[in-house]
């Protein structure tokens, strides 16, 4: 009899770790940093590029639209750079300090647009960002078209 108890303490325990003890090494997904958009994200130095994406009707002009949210105690010059042609090309827009900037929307100030990438709806684009004095970061940045009514408004 007390072999049966014993028995059947060892295999519900058996069967406790057998189907929790797996979640012990998995990654917590909460705790994992991504994109929430269609848009990809990085780091430069005191800079934030946010949900940076690329919209057009074919891959010839494309629309670079992100937000710049800027850590910065002074006002920062953000160098974006792309491949056109087979060669480098470079555009520079003004961060203010502690403040975000809107690129690519109908209603906003700055606009870049780029051409002679080669690339094809659906693709991927690398884009180049930097400023002086910190180390810069290239993203592969998604090309979309106004299929969607939220993207219509971004087509150059």
């Amino acid at each position: 009899m007390k072999s049966r108890v014993a028995a059947s303490i060892a295999l519900a325990a058996a069967l406790l770790i057998g189907t929790t003890g797996c979640t012990f090494g998995a990654n917590i997904a909460t705790q994992e940093d991504y994109d929430p958009s269609d848009g990809v994200g990085t780091e430069v130095g005191a800079l934030a590029i946010r949900n940076a994406l690329l919209i057009g009707e074919t891959g010839d002009e494309l629309n670079l639209v992100m937000t710049v949210a800027s850590a910065a105690d002074v006002d920062r010059r953000l160098i974006v750079q792309w491949e056109s042609d087979g060669e480098r090309v470079s555009e520079a827009i003004v961060i203010a300090a502690g403040e975000r900037t809107r690129v690519g929307g109908p209603d906003d100030e700055i606009q870049i647009v780029l051409s002679g990438t080669g690339a094809t709806i659906g693709g991927l684009v690398p884009v180049f960002f930097t400023y002086t004095g910190a180390e810069g970061s290239e993203v592969l940045v998604p090309v979309l078209d106004g299929a969607l009514p939220e993207y219509e408004l971004y087509i150059p």
